[in-house]
């Protein structure tokens, strides 16, 4: 097997590709010959930072912009994107925000709308897709959790419950497919250098820090290439499954 060519020849999609770990995906992902869709909400100028940055890679990279909390918006995407490349082998579930908060705070915005993109947003990504991989008999599933999934945090109840949909989401699914050669797994990441995690690594990094046994925090890499590896054939025997990239966040 050639391994700088890990998904050669592999249609993927990525959602909430523009920024972040999302963008660290697809950049990963397309360097080991994929051909990568990735759907973007509504930052314009990141969508185009990630296009250029993937210039030269071994795979293609393109954009589109879909709000995942649409579904007819998410169907016609997804359709228009398997028209174009005859299949959709690899789906990666990346799109997902934050409203923290103590819960006697949190508006009714602030939870609806984390629901309303971490997890029925994945739904309305889910449901045009798995059609076209069980046409073929074949496909990846790649949902992108956290930590708060399953360790509990003050001020993210609201997004530790649409992670935790997610993980059990994972787990249901994987069982359903696994009988059209679909597999489906999980990667959960910890404290990541991403725009998303600048304030609580600001507030409290030293604190956070101390709690993670490899006593750092994690790059978006570190994601990705966990990313990669359920992707490609190495996790070929492999579903249901959520593996935390955290440093060992916690454990102490």
């Amino acid at each position: 097997m050639d391994s700088a060519n890990l998904l050669e020849n592999k249609a993927v999609v990525v959602t909430g590709g523009s920024r972040g770990i999302g963008r660290s995906i697809v950049l990963t992902l397309a360097a080991q010959g994929a051909d990568v869709t990735f759907l973007y909400c509504s930052n314009e100028a990141a969508a185009n930072e990630t296009l250029a940055a993937a210039a030269g890679l071994s795979g293609t990279v393109k954009a589109k912009r879909v709000d995942v909390r649409n579904a007819e918006n998410c169907e016609q995407a997804i359709d228009e994107i398997a028209e174009d490349a005859g299949k959709i082998d690899i789906l990666v579930n990346s799109a997902g925000i934050i409203r923290d908060n103590i819960l006697g705070l949190l508006t009714n915005d602030d939870i609806q709308e984390v629901l309303a993109t971490n997890v029925v947003g994945v739904f309305n990504v889910l449901r045009p897709v798995i059609p076209y991989m069980v046409s073929k008999r074949r496909g990846k599933i790649i949902n992108i959790s956290s930590v708060a999934g399953e360790k509990g945090g003050r001020g993210q109840t609201n997004y530790a419950a649409s992670k935790g949909a997610i993980n059990a989401l994972t787990k249901a699914l994987a069982v359903e497919l696994a009988p059209r050669n679909i597999l489906v797994n999980c990667v959960a990441p910890g404290v990541i250098e991403t725009e998303m995690t600048e304030a609580i690594r600001q507030q409290a990094g030293d604190v956070v820090k101390s709690r993670i046994l490899l006593g750092r925090f994690g790059q978006p890499e570190d994601v990705a290439n966990v990313v990669l590896f359920f992707a490609s054939s190495l996790s070929d025997y492999v579903t249901g499954q959520v593996l935390h990239v955290d440093g060992g966040f916690k454990m102490s």
